[in-house]
């Protein structure tokens, strides 16, 4: 990180960084053996990110789920040939206790749901790499497997259990803590393993957990092996599911080499991401830059750019500014997207994307795309496009402006007047946590307005235009602009922050449900509210007391 750090809303306290290495791992060991890759998680207990707790028992906190979304990120990219991935532990008996609850209960409200959604979001992407990049996951539970431990087992395709007699799999939050599983563990077993809602109402409120046979019949795991097997069959499942995998054994990884990141008073600085933070207007402004040159467009020479390939990069320095943002500027509650460049230039871009969609390094860079794109709409702050003169919204870029609560479009009729422009990666290419488009999305699937859309693919778009077709909240003039925006920022300020995380957050999940959206929407609401309970959080709260040798002293209303 640069020394000349920008001050967080926490004042004195470091700001998180998101960016690391294998060879800066403390927690994980990546070992690659041809189609199979395996994690292994091994955490250090004493190197927790913020003083105060041990991670004892392989828990983790939010430094040990930078180093597993890293290594994640670079499976994808820079090791094709890897068909199966077998998530596993280092330490004898234990497989993961989940987050560790010493640094829950000393975390501020914010700290432990960006926490949470942090790793939610890790999880989902493991799903998603599965769903879309034939990647696979093993977990293989070679110990106790507890909480957010188990909850990161549920993501995986698979989940093998040791079959020693003690090891259990268990999420252990209410019976224990007084707060519900974190990071999407409900959901996944009624959503994703079918769990019959009366054995997952025993398996929630039993906090030792159910191991063996149980623990199958119930499907709350794949398979029990016993020790002697287990390392055998791990790696003949994982061999036969690379098998049906369709990454090319033969290619060469792409490098992802590190971001050039620069931080000073003002904000973040990359190449193609720009960050101005003005903390006492509690705004940041992100405007995302256009590639400079002619993109290119045979798949070789995309390759032979590398990590440097513009939307690969543009993605994850995008990616890195809303970790950025979210972890280490909570007052900052608006952000204004803006871009500038080329309109020509994004779509000529987009029809590289489309034109060699099926190649692995193009399918790993729409990947990134897409769940860049998600994690922007899952953050809990106001997101207002501004479409101004020499802006590009076109193609990937209009995801941006689609994905905000509002965007407003300079009426003008001057020469550098913005347009806006539709690409065909607008209908579907990147769908959105409710797994429709975002085009699709705002017209609620109505046929009329999307086909009026799709007829206007390619064409340059000012403000009537748009405005036309429901592409933007509102044009105003050049005379009206500025008093508009400001009063919308003014207005936008004076609102409960609260308030607005909630009513963002139901606007954006609509129309439709999908395991994605229940996830954040039960995060965002549940566990939310749950979090700043005394039953879970007072003096004498469950989460509080936890290892004190106390008893939690609850409230016994309902409310």
């Amino acid at each position: 990180m640069s020394d000349a750090a920008l001050n967080s809303d926490q004042g004195a306290v470091p700001l998180v960084d998101f960016l690391t290495h294998p060879d800066r791992y403390v927690h994980w060991k990546l070992n690659i053996d041809g189609r199979v890759a395996t994690l292994r998680m091994d955490v250090n207990e004493e190197r927790g990110l913020r003083p105060g707790y041990k991670l004892k028992l392989n828990s983790y906190d939010l430094g040990v789920d930078i180093e597993l979304h890293d290594a994640l990120q670079r499976l994808r990219f820079e090791h094709p040939q890897v068909g199966c991935v077998v998530i596993t532990s280092g330490k004898d008996r234990i497989f993961c206790s989940g987050a560790n609850i010493f640094m829950l209960g000393a975390s501020s409200h914010a700290w432990k749901v960006n926490f949470c959604k942090f790793t939610n979001e890790t999880r989902n992407g493991i799903e998603d790499s599965s769903a879309h990049s034939g990647l696979k996951f093993i977990a293989a539970c070679n110990g106790t497997t507890a909480g957010g431990g188990y909850e990161l087992a549920l993501a995986c395709d698979q989940i093998l259990l040791i079959d020693d007699r003690s090891s259990a799999v268990s999420l252990p939050e209410v019976p224990l803590l007084g707060v519900l599983p974190g990071t999407g563990g409900l959901t996944r077993l009624t959503d994703k393993r079918k769990v019959r809602r009366d054995l997952a109402d025993v398996f929630c409120t039993t906090a030792e957990g159910v191991r063996g046979a149980r623990a199958k019949q119930w499907r709350l795991v794949d398979e029990v092996i016993k020790p002697q097997r287990f390392a055998e069959e791990v790696r003949r499942r994982a061999l036969d599911l690379a098998a049906g995998s369709d990454r090319p054994a033969g290619a060469r990884g792409v490098e992802l080499t590190p971001l050039k990141r620069g931080i000073d008073a003002t904000g973040y600085h990359y190449e193609f991401v720009e960050v101005q933070i003005d903390p006492k207007a509690r705004r940041a402004v992100l405007t995302i830059a256009a590639p400079a040159q002619t993109p290119p467009v045979e798949i070789e020479d995309i390759v032979a750019q590398g990590a440097g390939w513009w939307p690969l990069q543009m993605a994850r320095e995008l990616d890195d500014a809303i970790l950025m943002l979210r972890t280490n500027h909570l007052e900052v509650g608006i952000w204004i997207l803006k871009t500038r460049g080329n309109v020509q230039a994004v779509l000529a871009v987009d029809e590289s994307l489309l034109a060699q969609r099926n190649h692995w390094f193009v399918r790993e860079t729409i990947g990134i795309l897409r769940r860049t794109l998600a994690r922007l709409e899952v953050t809990s702050r106001s997101l207002l496009a501004l479409i101004e003169p020499h802006s590009c919204f076109a193609g990937t870029l209009l995801e941006i402006a689609l994905a905000a609560d509002r965007s407003y479009m300079l009426q003008s009729d001057a020469q550098d007047a913005p347009c806006i422009a539709l690409s065909a990666v607008n209908f579907g290419l990147y769908p959105a946590n409710h797994a429709l488009s975002r085009i699709e999305a705002r017209f609620y699937s109505e046929r009329g307005p999307i086909d009026a859309a799709r007829a206007a693919i390619g064409r340059p778009l000012h403000a009537a235009g748009a405005d036309e077709l429901g592409l933007i909240t509102a044009a105003p003039d050049t005379l009206d602009w500025a008093d508009e925006i400001r009063i919308v920022l003014e207005e936008r300020a004076s609102l409960s922050p609260d308030a607005l995380t909630g009513m963002e957050a139901n606007l954006r999940f609509g129309p439709a449900e999908t395991m994605p959206t229940r996830v954040f929407g039960r995060l965002s609401a549940w566990q939310n509210w749950i979090f700043i309970r005394p039953n879970s959080t007072g003096e004498t709260g469950a989460l509080k007391v936890f290892g004190s040798g106390h008893k939690a002293r609850f409230n016994w209303e309902r409310v």
